[in-house]
């Protein structure tokens, strides 16, 4: 299971790319593209979608990885994360129900 900013590192090296070229391209800065690689940082949602775009990677599977990112990232260091994912699970589960 890659994060997000693992993923769009392999992306731009299998590419031959530069970060400097990917952030002309994008008009996000170097560094910043340089910390989501490195997960110092988390993107945009809207950021998420133009790397998926940029790259030809399935915008689903990067979406995915940036939001799994962001739980963990979250609950990483909780005792009770694993309740409190099955509990968040039935909670979607019953909002998609009502709505």
């Amino acid at each position: 299971m890659k994060s997000f900013g693992e993923i769009i590192k392999d992306a731009r090296e299998t590419k031959g790319l530069y970060l400097r070229q990917v952030a002309a391209e994008l008009d996000i800065d170097q560094a910043i593209i340089s910390k989501f690689e490195h997960g110092d940082r988390k993107p945009s949602k809207e950021q998420v979608i133009l790397f998926a775009e940029f790259f030809k990677l399935d915008k689903e599977d990067l979406l995915i990885a940036w939001l799994s990112d962001k739980v963990v990232y979250d609950l990483k260091d909780e005792i009770l994360a694993d309740k409190a994912l099955k509990v968040a699970e039935q909670k979607i589960q019953y909002k998609k129900k009502i709505n």
